[in-house]
């Protein structure tokens, strides 16, 4: 073995009783062909390592970042168990943005090619008509947003009676996202015969690994990156911002991260009360504690921020020990401390109680020599970030929002159905005036809002890794699995 190589399997973390990697040349026929019209030349780590435990049918958390090739990954085996003679759905993939509906989507029906296999993305905020229709054909493969898919399955246009593979990209990202609870409902349809379940992730925190304890079966874990495969680790990144723009980058980087919890330090009482009001001005659930609060107005601060009524702490050090919070996802820095342990405290808010947790810091040009020092003297490594821009943001806000309406739409009954057709000709003539856009889009931000006041939904502690049944069908998997023997001898794992 070569050092190069010695050095990269160093940096992998495998499930008990690992898989050897595969290569290109040992890929069956109909894979290489496959990857052929892909125009692959070689493997991504990640492939070469998740493939052979989907092949061998054995339920599986990858952590792989964006660009890794993680796509490919999971949809190139996921082929391979697809029956394109049986017009059902075969294998379900959950996203948490359209845009990744419709990446792995592409990549799919580039990988079937004429191999018969029908691939659909199923997302909200467009016509109803493809996606019936795709289902009225026997489309195989499913790619879409958990709210839509829910959408589909209550109504049943879409049945998962033959389902064989489910898997959640981005895992993280949905979360975050607010699909949790469309999540588990999408769970009361899972077939009553065992199916394969996969989890890729870019983090694993430990609401994760806690989802995938209520949909995977005792699965393994496999990280390419040593640096990350602890779920108690904190994350350090950092976003260059200039220091006049850091109010406005603050905002966009809480809707980009949507933390459950998060405290939001800075250097003065002054700043604290300055960054405060413009998060509350957004309107967002925010307070603040500095030396001027008297001790018990701090301990009724911290209690709201205990008990989950206060989503968002804004702080000087005086929060930065002796708390310990653990549903804290965040520590956000809006400049730098003064002095090298401060950092440490900080940051060490987060990550606690075997959860993982994120530390991020705003720096502007001047302060990033105080990085450097932070850095080097504690041996942490930071990340930069690419500062989210406007349009991202409402890109996701929208998503966000539409996933939260689709889901109140779904739990009215018919009278309330009934009773909210009468506003229909005046949403149409507000749609069609100035004024009246504004009017809609002032009620959507106080509805998104209103929503962004508390903490996103997440798998209860304790959730067990073989799910309760619900209403006679089973949710979960029990038992022993029939498997197919695709990927060689089965393994216990």
């Amino acid at each position: 073995m070569s050092e190069q190589d010695q050095e990269q399997n160093e940096d992998i973390f495998e499930p008990e009783d690992a898989l050897p990697p595969i290569t290109l040349d040992n890929l069956p026929k109909e894979m290489r062909a496959a990857v052929d019209r892909a125009g692959w030349t070689e493997l991504t780590p990640v492939q070469a390592r998740a493939i052979p435990y989907m092949r061998a049918s054995r339920d599986l958390m990858v952590q792989a970042r964006t660009g890794s090739g993680k796509t490919g990954a999971f949809v190139l085996p996921t082929l391979e168990h697809i029956d394109a003679k049986q017009n059902t759905c075969q294998a379900l993939v959950l996203v948490p943005t359209r845009e990744l509906a419709q990446q792995v989507t592409d990549e799919a029906q580039m990988l079937a090619g004429d191999s018969g296999v029908r691939t659909i993305a199923v997302y909200g905020g467009t016509s109803y008509k493809p996606q019936l229709e795709a289902f009225k054909q026997g489309a195989h493969l499913v790619v879409g947003t958990p709210g839509r898919v829910l959408d589909h399955l209550i109504k049943r246009n879409l049945k998962l009676d033959k389902l064989k593979v489910l898997v959640f990209d981005e895992a993280d990202r949905m979360m975050s996202m607010g699909f949790y609870p469309d999540m588990v409902r999408v769970q009361e349809f899972l077939p009553n015969h065992e199916i394969d379940a996969y989890m890729f992730s870019a983090t694993i925190p430990d609401h994760v690994t806690r989802l995938a304890k209520q949909f995977l079966n005792k699965p393994g874990f496999l990280s390419l990156s040593r640096d990350h495969i602890h779920v108690e680790d904190t994350e350090h990144v950092y976003y260059e911002v200039r220091a006049m723009d850091k109010d406005r980058a603050l905002v966009r980087i809480i809707e980009m991260e949507n933390p459950h919890q998060a405290i939001i330090f800075c250097n003065t009482k002054d700043r604290v009360f300055y960054v405060t009001r413009v998060l509350q001005r957004f309107g967002y659930n925010a307070d603040q504690i500095s030396s001027d609060l008297s001790q018990s107005a701090r301990d009724t601060v911290l209690k709201r921020l205990r008990n989950g009524k206060l989503r968002f702490l804004v702080a000087t050090d005086v929060a930065a020990r002796g708390l310990d919070i653990p549903a804290l996802s965040h520590v956000i820095q809006y400049e730098p401390p003064d002095d090298l342990e401060a950092y440490v405290h900080r940051a060490g808010r987060t990550g606690r109680a075997g959860a993982s947790g994120v530390a991020i810091m705003l720096v502007d040009y001047s302060e990033k020599k105080m990085l450097t020092r932070i850095g080097a003297h504690y041996k942490i490594e930071f990340t930069e970030m690419p500062l989210p821009q406007d349009e991202d943001v409402e890109n996701l806000v929208a998503q966000r929002l539409f996933g939260q309406l689709e889901a109140r739409l779904r739990d009215r009954d018919r009278l309330q159905i009934e009773r909210m057709q009468r506003f229909m000709p005046l949403v149409k003539e507000m749609a069609e005036e100035e004024e009246g856009l504004s009017l809609l889009a002032m009620l959507l931000d106080d509805t998104y809002h209103e929503w962004m006041h508390h903490p996103p939904d997440l798998p209860p502690v304790g959730t067990k890794s073989k799910p309760k049944q619900s209403g006679g069908r089973r949710s979960g998997r029990s038992g022993g699995k029939r498997r197919s023997n695709r990927g060689g001898k089965r393994r216990n794992s």
